[in-house]
């Protein structure tokens, strides 16, 4: 088993996952099998709890773990299902070190960040590592693993020491580490500066850890002379420093190292033959001039709650992408605030509810996302209203579903005030309602989460269609509300059909209005399954309404 171990310097948010994930699909183009870890140095046990303000999106999983974003972008780039163990965090770590002390199995020594926290971060590793992601059987070739936060981080310390101890575990010609760092330019003479990366890579090293490949994330290329400069103070090899500059897309980074002989570097390191022929990376080419190189717009308005910070809806923004190079058209997503669209902010704010409501009328198809609580559900309503009477493509994920569930209870079965019972527990019409088996006491891990079936109950819809005429889809969940059991014929009968449930035949899955061009809703999130090259079927049949194309 070999290990790339990515670490971040400076600042955060300089690309770590992407440098991670580009690093496993080159590993990949050369016939290796690949599996990655994120480590988060966090007290949280997993990001469930987190607000998407906070942290970005929750990404969830398979085996239904919630964990950091950055797995979905190793999902998406390495074609891979991960488990929650490939999330690893302080609070897992030490939740485990507290119940082996516990249970007595330190044998009355004491209990220390070295060697037992540092002791079951190796241990942890090297078990997950060594799990098959790809679907086939045996170990992986490679791991690669990114370490959160910033070299120097009081929270990452256990980590880094962890990972300075590994590498004598692991024997030094199988692992190799890879260090990001910021070069930025200083004042109106644009020069380069590398004193930043001196001072993180002196830390790393003082820290026991000698990075083999720097990875300098700058606006511009690398000049030659800040390359040799960073060899020479950070001990390095020119060859192994690299210029990760900006690009047109993010599918241009596994090219961009590609170029700068990334995979030579790696193969020297750890001893590999690099194929003549690699098709992945012609692919990954193709692609990438594919998305820079599309025809006419597509306008989608997203309405959301969180849209002040898109990667709160990163896997989202990511399926729409991968459907908009499956039509052929360059992806418009026209953010709007669910509550900018309600009665309170035309009285509070008009300019802004107009602006709203002009955002929403001029897109091609409405997309409403998952989310949680009360704040700009009227607004939700009113976009899945305007998209049901003026057939305009819609999709609903999760609460987009229920909300335009609400919508047709209020407006065709005219059930005033219909809610659901998360923001109106008086309602006189409940139409969604609590799931019976969801802890009402505990908020961590205890929605329906993870991969289930959804058997379909109609020989011909859309969505199976979509689907490529499955009869049963499996996607991801993660909500603790249900659209209510008792309403489901009378919705049925005014043309609003659930032509997905689950297993039991009482969980609706799947929503799609007669009549209309494309009006449809999942309770699961079909976007954390979305890849490049395979979009999600629900998420690409938006675009080809939008496109006005047949679905």
């Amino acid at each position: 088993m070999r290990y790339v171990v990515v670490t971040g310097g400076v600042l955060s948010g300089l690309g770590k996952g992407v440098t991670a994930s580009s690093m496993g699909v080159l590993l990949k183009s050369a016939g290796l099998r690949v599996t990655s870890i994120k480590i988060d140095p966090y007290l949280n046990v997993d990001a469930g709890t987190m607000s998407p303000f906070e942290h970005g999106e929750v990404f969830v999983l398979d085996d239904g773990g919630e964990v950091d974003l950055d797995l979905g972008n190793y999902e998406r780039f390495l074609d891979v299902a991960l488990t929650r163990d490939n999330n690893i965090t302080t609070g897992k770590v030490y939740a485990a070190v507290v119940e082996r002390e516990r249970r007595g199995d330190y044998l009355g020594k004491t209990v220390q960040v070295i060697p037992h926290i540092t002791n079951e971060i190796q241990e942890w590793i090297e078990r997950v590592a060594h799990v098959p992601s790809d679907g086939d059987n045996g170990s992986p070739d490679v791991c690669v693993i990114e370490l959160g936060g910033t070299v120097g981080d009081i929270e990452s310390a256990p980590f880094v020491e962890a990972l300075r101890q590994f590498q004598f575990r692991v024997g030094r010609e199988n692992i190799c580490f890879v260090h990001v760092s910021l070069v930025p330019v200083m004042g109106p003479v644009g020069e380069q500066k590398t004193k930043p990366t001196q001072h993180t890579v002196k830390e790393l090293r003082g820290l026991g850890i000698i990075p083999d490949i720097l990875v300098c994330r700058s606006a511009k290329p690398l000049q030659d002379e800040t390359r040799a400069k960073l060899a020479a103070f950070c001990h390095v090899s020119e060859e192994a420093v690299v210029s990760a500059h900006d690009v047109s897309n993010i599918y241009r980074v596994p090219m961009m190292l590609e170029e700068q002989g990334v995979s030579g570097v790696l193969s020297g390191l750890f001893g590999f033959e690099l194929p003549s022929e690699r098709p992945l990376l012609d692919d990954w080419k193709a692609m990438a001039d594919r998305v820079d190189n599309p025809a006419e717009e597509v306008h989608i308005a997203t309405v959301g709650k969180y849209t002040g910070l898109s990667d709160s809806y990163l896997s989202v923004i990511k399926a729409l992408q991968h459907s908009s190079y499956a039509v052929g058209r360059k992806l418009v997503i026209d953010w709007i605030e669910s509550a900018d669209l309600d009665d309170q902010t035309a009285s509070a704010d008009p300019e802004v509810h107009a602006a709203a409501w002009e955002l929403l009328k001029g897109a091609d198809g409405i997309l409403v996302p998952g989310g949680f609580g009360i704040r700009g559900i009227e607004g939700k309503i009113k976009a899945a209203e305007y998209a049901r009477k003026n057939d305009v493509p819609y999709l609903g994920v999760c609460l987009g579903l229920q909300v335009a569930t609400i919508e047709f209870c209020r407006n065709v079965l005219d059930m005033e005030g219909a809610n659901s019972t998360e923001f109106d527990e008086d309602t006189a019409h409940p139409a969604v309602v609590f799931m019976p088996e969801i802890s009402k006491t505990h908020m961590g891990g205890t929605m329906r989460l993870g991969t289930k079936p959804t058997p379909f109950l109609v020989d011909d819809c859309k969505m199976r269609r979509l689907y490529g005429g499955a009869d049963h889809v499996d996607e991801r969940h993660r909500h603790r509300y249900e659209v209510n059991p008792e309403l489901i014929e009378q919705i049925e009968e005014a043309g609003l059909k659930y032509v997905g449930k689950d297993e039991t035949g009482q969980r609706c899955e799947i929503m799609e209005l007669d009549g209309h061009p494309f009006f449809v809703g999942t309770q699961y999130h079909p976007e954390f399954k979305s890849r490049p090259g395979r979009p999600s079927p629900p998420f690409l049949g938006l675009l080809m309404a939008a496109c006005g194309q047949e679905v």
